[in-house]
């Protein structure tokens, strides 16, 4: 497990060439905060999306990515989409099918996308913003 602090990340984001967007939209859950940051840093309005493959264990729970919030509808926007990790993008490529007529951009943290904040990162990581209960 790779231990990410949030320095390392604010760091990595300040050198980082971020793509320009009209709207970031986040994926939750894992979405969230990199979205936030990611938008905040752009200037860019935030939206979210919740949708669900995988448990906390990254144990695939359905067959197909599933939609459990309220769909966005955006008009010729640039939007960039954002979660943590992609694994196999079948969540990334739910959400592009959500914004028709729109320049789908996608950025995630660690894993495949477009932009990909820490690609040299193989392994899982510890998030500093991740709730991690105390045993």
């Amino acid at each position: 497990m790779k231990i990410l602090t949030f320095g390392q990340i604010s760091e990595r984001l300040n050198s980082f060439n971020l793509p320009n967007a009209d709207v970031v939209v986040g994926i939750a859950e894992g979405g969230l905060v990199p979205a936030s940051l990611v938008a905040f840093k752009i200037g860019a309005e935030l939206k979210t999306i919740k949708i669900n493959y995988r448990d906390e264990t990254n144990t695939p729970i359905r067959t197909e990515p599933a939609l459990l919030s309220d769909s966005l509808e955006f008009k010729s926007k640039k939007i960039l989409l954002i979660d943590d990790v992609s694994v196999t993008g079948k969540t990334l490529d739910k959400a592009k099918e959500l914004f028709p007529g729109n320049e789908i951009i996608t950025l995630t943290f660690k894993g495949k996308a477009d932009y990909v904040l820490f690609p040299e990162i193989n392994e899982c990581v510890s998030w500093p913003w991740k709730y991690k209960s105390v045993q």
